[in-house]
């Protein structure tokens, strides 16, 4: 979570579900963080949607480590926009699921 804490420093991230679903539409959108305790209305509209426009997605545990992780109050969903920090990022998060 401490790097998406760099990716946010650098600019590299959007957050709140509606810009999400808006990067994610552009295309601009290279990997989108989801939490886990989003509400079931809200997943399945990021679900889809990132579907759609084959934008991979990994869950997070809860929204308020998402929202510490960036500095900011909890959030449901996080879109990271640089492909680098996309692939590091979900690489760590495969790690980290299996131990």
């Amino acid at each position: 979570m401490s790097l998406l804490g760099l990716a946010n420093r650098a600019r590299k991230i959007i957050s709140g579900e509606e810009l999400v679903l808006k990067e994610v539409k552009n295309g601009r959108a290279k990997l989108v963080l989801l939490s886990k305790d989003a509400s079931q209305n809200t997943s399945k509209k990021i679900l889809d949607k990132c579907h759609y426009y084959r934008t991979p997605v990994k869950m997070v545990e809860n929204r308020d480590d998402l929202g510490q992780a960036i500095g900011k109050q909890a959030r449901v969903a996080v879109a990271v926009i640089d492909e680098g920090f996309a692939k590091k990022l979900a690489l760590l998060l495969d790690e980290s699921q299996w131990g």
